[in-house]
């Protein structure tokens, strides 16, 4: 297993839809640098893991300083770290506010701009953040300015790094999620969840995990927003 073997980075890869994002990256070969504030060690030596909060940079630099000292080479990163607090807009409070732009912005931004410059040196790469379906249809039962402030940040950064990246052989899309079935979501919350969707359920981690991988191989696709919301961003 040579330097030739591609590498992943996921963050928030400790459980959810991130742990499952790992899995599936190992199942096609790729070795993985895996990062989450609180994530156990591996036993999988294609696995680097790397504890530590995204929202400062010295993680960011250690996952891809320790990842090229490890594989040699990035060739993915997915951006799937992220905060959601739902609550009135007058209701967010100072912490509420810091914790959410430190994690959905300021984890973007610098691991991403870390990512990049060595993606830059291979001349190739793919880039993919996990946004929010919300950001295109607000809910009136469902009140997440800030959600909407970082996410749909990300949506127009994908969009702007795809143009300024697309000829050096960086591809650069997001996935915007509806409502998953993650530990986020109390199971006794799972029928009022699935209403919001016109296909009437809830989507699964795998809708997710399928979605992003079929943009690893969509060679002719970047500056995508690819909604996998059961139909939210078209309508009720």
């Amino acid at each position: 297993m040579g330097i030739e073997q591609k590498v992943a980075v996921v963050t928030g890869a400790s459980q959810g839809i991130g742990a499952a994002l790992v899995r599936a990256y190992r199942d096609r070969n790729y070795r993985v640098v895996a990062t989450a504030r609180s994530i156990k060690p591996s036993r999988d030596d294609d696995i680097l893991v790397v504890p530590g909060d995204i929202a400062d940079r010295k993680t960011a630099e250690c996952v891809i300083s320790e990842g090229m000292a490890r594989f040699g080479r990035i060739d993915t990163l997915v951006n799937n770290a992220g905060i959601f607090i739902a609550k009135p807009f007058t209701q967010y409070t100072e912490t509420d506010y810091a914790a959410i732009l430190g994690v959905n912005l300021a984890g973007f931004f610098h691991i991403t701009q870390l990512a990049v410059a060595e993606m830059e040196k291979q001349g190739s790469g793919h880039i993919v953040q996990i946004t929010t379906s919300m950001v295109d249809h607000a809910m009136a039962g469902v009140p997440a300015v800030l959600a909407a402030l970082t996410k749909g940040g990300l949506n127009a950064a994908t969009k702007s790094l795809a143009i300024e990246y697309a000829k050096r052989g960086i591809r650069v899309n997001a996935v915007a999620p509806g409502t998953i079935k993650t530990p986020m979501h109390p199971v006794e919350t799972y029928a009022q969840l699935a209403a919001l969707h016109p296909v009437g359920r809830m989507g699964e981690i795998s809708d997710i995990v399928d979605a992003i991988l079929y943009l690893e191989s969509a060679g002719f696709v970047t500056g995508e927003i690819l909604h996998i919301d059961g139909g939210q961003s078209a309508g009720h």
